[in-house]
């Protein structure tokens, strides 16, 4: 890249930091430091405002660099990820935002504890989403260093390192001075800009191919390598029965896991009605689909225009297609409109990436304070001394995905996204829906349904050939492969679901009906909700 790329992007990273910093300092001098206004801004967003603040959580880097990076290099079957992001919210609209809006106060685990005993279930609740949370965290450190690893040139790990550490260190300080509001003004700002620019992107990409969708599909086939073969099933999930039940594995987390996924659960009680949570999803299910569509061009004008081979040269799992598209729809790397363009996309994407660490590092700090710190403390904390815990919380959390996000760096973005989700599906969704629907079940059939899904799904990931066995793993030198799927899934989700049962039929406790009636009125009318 040249000095003017690299002098325009960083001039463009510093004016979005610098704003995002300002409007954190501005929300954190009203803040009255409670509880509610850190962990929900004080329920006070409208549903348009949540909307577009849930669209700019849930449109991570994952989504705009690795979602089109696996499109520009398998074709359809990259189009998994747009299709189970997408179909995700169906789930969550129709099944929890309403009903977690009138049950919980802050997070997964009020909901659960409603009608169980408390201790042990936000113990349990508290772990599954602090872990889901770091995992989701990962995946957008290593865009963070992808992309700032190709705006210096490759220069080299060092650049990488940084940047991660930078993008670490933001969050915090986003988190710890603004909380939710703060928060939630950033994803606002962020979900407009990626928005735009993924609008002019996509404009560009159909103007340079006259509005010619099928001539652009043509293209990618040609120049992939691949022929007709790369606008069919299979090209990455195909290959034999291994690959066609990861295939399937990935499909089942991506549709199940937006459910459970905390830092999306907290953002329905930044509104104050159920029936503003249910607009709020409406509003992001627009927008959010619109995005996905769009990404769909984009995955396969990277591949027609830069191609797979200069993609996977410059970034080995995909995750700087866009940024490459953006430089050869300006005009090249020597031209003003490429540098300009590819500048205004660098910072778009940096500026998702600290967006939505921001919301995730909220969620599993207050995982964190109001869940473990509250259940393990003997005497109830008071608000202010659990927001404190969560501003501290949010540091040891923030230094973990750094940590993990060095370490995994060479893995593309959606994918790690895929096992996050995979986590969320296997521990939070069973004991969020049976807590919800199922009269008779108990504090065991609770805890065991979270650690049933929980544990599996981080063996499963452990066993499997991520960490090792493969020159693409996280380990390549060491081989204790033994589970040969990619994504655990399809194990781990049923699992999930059976050891809540299991739990819940083997306990000597008698569920409370009147707890569960309590609960039943409450999730579908909002009565006494807070």
């Amino acid at each position: 890249m040249t000095s003017s790329h690299q002098t325009l992007a960083l001039l463009l990273f510093s004016a979005f930091v610098a704003v995002t910093l300002g409007i954190t300092t501005w929300v954190s001098r009203g803040r009255r430091g409670s509880a509610e206004e850190f962990y929900a801004g004080g329920r006070l967003f409208s549903p348009m405002e949540n909307g577009f603040a849930i669209a700019g959580d849930y449109m991570s880097a994952a989504s705009f660099l690795g979602i089109s990076g696996l499109i520009a290099l398998f074709g359809y079957d990259g189009l998994l990820y747009s299709v189970g992001f997408l179909v995700a919210w169906l789930v969550v609209l129709f099944l929890v935002a309403e009903l977690v809006r009138n049950c919980g106060r802050f997070t997964l685990a009020d909901v659960v504890a409603a009608r169980m005993s408390e201790r042990p279930v936000r113990i349990a609740a508290g772990t599954s989403s602090v872990t889901v949370s770091v995992l989701y965290l990962v995946a957008q450190m290593v865009g963070a260093g992808s992309l700032v690893a190709l705006l210096l040139g490759n220069t080299g790990e060092a650049a990488r390192m940084w940047a991660v550490i930078g993008v670490g260190a933001l969050m915090v300080i986003y988190v710890s001075l603004g909380g939710m509001r703060a928060t939630t003004w950033i994803q606002i700002v962020k979900a407009v800009l990626l928005l735009c620019g993924t609008i002019a992107l996509t404009v560009l990409v159909l103007v340079r191919f006259h509005g010619d969708f099928d001539r652009l599909l043509l293209t990618a086939a040609d120049r992939s390598g691949h022929g007709a073969a790369f606008l069919a099933p299979g090209l990455k999930y195909g290959g034999d029965w291994t690959a066609r039940l990861d295939f399937m594995s990935l499909g089942l987390a991506l549709v199940l896991g937006t459910a459970g996924l905390p830092h999306i659960l907290s953002r329905f009680y930044t509104v104050p009605t159920a029936q503003a949570a249910r607009r709020s999803v409406v509003w992001s299910i627009g927008l959010i689909g619109g995005f996905y569509l769009m990404t769909i061009v984009l995955g396969f004008g990277a591949a027609a225009i830069v191609g797979p081979e200069a993609v996977r040269g410059s970034n080995a799992a995909g995750n700087t297609a866009v940024p490459l598209l953006a430089l050869d729809l300006g005009g090249g790397a020597d031209s003003t409109g490429g540098t300009v363009l590819f500048a205004i996309v660098a910072a778009v994407a940096f500026a998702t990436i600290l967006a939505v660490v921001a919301g995730i590092t909220l969620a599993s700090s207050a995982s964190v304070a109001h869940d473990l710190y509250g259940s393990l403390r003997r005497r109830k904390a008071k608000p202010r001394s659990e927001v404190a815990v969560a501003r501290v919380a949010a540091v040891g959390i923030g230094v973990i995905a750094i940590a993990l996000g060095l370490l995994a760096r060479d893995l593309n973005v959606a994918f790690l996204v895929g096992l996050a989700f995979a986590v969320a599906a296997s521990a939070n969704l069973p004991v969020l829906l049976y807590s919800l629907f199922w009269r008779d079940f108990t504090t065991r059939g609770a805890v065991w349904a979270v650690y049933g899904g929980l544990v599996p799904a981080l063996v499963l990931v452990v066993l499997s050939p991520v960490v090792s066995g493969s020159p693409e793993s996280l380990f390549p030198g060491v081989d204790f492969q033994y589970f040969p799927l990619q994504n655990p899934g399809l194990v781990s989700i049923p699992l999930g679901f059976l050891a809540g049962w299991l739990g819940t039929v083997t306990s000597a406790e008698i569920a409370d009906e009147a707890k569960h009636a309590e609960t039943e009125v409450r999730s579908l009318t909002g009565a006494g909700a807070v």
